[in-house]
This record gives C-alpha cells, structure tokens and sequence, in this order.
C-alpha cells in the first residue's frame, strides 16, 4: 500500500464564519460534512473537500500540532495577486531558487495559520515582482 496524495488540512478555530470567508474570497466553498458531534466546515477545491475546519469555543491551550503552512496549487498569477490586493490581505510574493523557479505567495488566514499558493515559472512577472 502506498500513499496516494494529500487528502486535506485540517484547522481548529475560534471564529468559523469568519474562517469560512476568508477562504471564500480564495474560490474555496463550503460543501456537504458528515454529522460529526462538533461544529465545523468542510471546504473545498475542484470538487475535493482539502480543508477541513473544526470549531472551538476557546482555542485548545497549548495549541496542538506542528503545521507551518499548507501550499496549494494556483493559477493565474496577476489575477490572483489582485484578488488578495482587493480584499486587503497582506502578502508576500518570492520567487523559488533555481532550477524551480515558481511564483510563490505567502500570507495568513484569519488563524495565524500560513498559506503558500504556488504559480508555475511561466506566468507572466507581475509588476514590481522580483525577476
């Protein structure tokens, strides 16, 4: 048996609508969940649940887990450097060492939690972009 590919993150959070927003904004939606016993979200892409959101009265002291930030797949650079620019959510956009070379933004969602969206090496620079 061998691992297939990434089947979804999973946040907890004290602010579920605004969480759900947020990735709103970012073309996710919210989409069918299993009657679990806590509040939540599921969200997805393309027709795949990738992020699943748990909701908390209070965050859990300490938090759990180790993620550092999830990365997605994107498209459509510019367009997407003027949805973020729209909404007013801060980013940064670097671009990867050779030999790679992609487009890469990074900003945080309204946990704390970092969100990368990858572009391919061949889309267009934006404007003021490193080259």
């Amino acid at each position: 048996m061998m691992i297939q590919r990434m089947d979804h993150f999973t946040l907890v959070t004290d602010a579920l609508q605004e969480t759900i927003a947020f990735y709103g904004r970012l073309g996710f939606s919210e989409g069918p969940r299993p009657g679990f016993s806590v509040p939540g979200a599921w969200l997805y892409l393309n027709g795949q649940a990738v992020l699943h959101v748990i909701e908390r009265d209070a965050m859990p002291q300490p938090r759990r887990g180790v993620l550092d930030h999830m990365a997605y797949a994107g498209e459509g650079l510019g367009g997407f450097l003027a949805l973020l620019g729209q909404h007013g959510i801060a980013h940064k956009l670097i671009r990867a060492p050779a030999p790679f070379r992609t487009w890469q933004v990074f900003f945080e969602d309204p946990n704390g939690c970092e969100v990368e969206v990858d572009f391919d090496a061949g889309e267009p620079r934006p404007g003021a972009a490193p080259p």
